[in-house]
């Protein structure tokens, strides 16, 4: 069985896959599971525009947090602090977009739950 992604790799939350990278914009799948978040984050260098395709969770922006389910859209300007929390059952996944420098380098962690700050 083939694969359709560039790059990818397991997190202790779930998975990330590559599916685009080219100079300027990056597309990429990401699959949280049941009960696991991502770390609190910023970047620097891109804004990320974010598709639901898949189960529900809790998104938070710098100080605000709210529901997300499959259809909504959230964008993540550069230097926004952002998370999202999969508080289902079964697996969140995101069609995720990213726009400027797009460098696995350029995350910078202010809280982790797997020890990774």
């Amino acid at each position: 069985m083939s694969n359709n992604w560039l790059d990818a790799d397991d997190r202790p939350w779930g998975r990330w896959e590559e599916y685009l990278n080219v100079p300027g914009y990056r597309v990429k799948r990401i699959i949280v599971h049941p009960g696991q978040r991502l770390s609190l984050q910023r970047h620097k260098l891109r804004s990320e525009h974010w598709v639901i395709v898949a189960g529900h969770g809790q998104f938070s922006l710098d100080d605000a947090l709210f529901p997300v389910t499959v259809g909504e859209k959230v964008f993540i300007p550069v230097g926004g602090v952002h998370r999202i929390e999969n508080d289902g059952t079964e697996n969140l996944i995101i069609i995720e977009t990213q726009l400027g420098v797009c460098d696995e380098n350029d995350i910078e962690r202010l809280e982790d739950d797997y020890g990774r700050s």
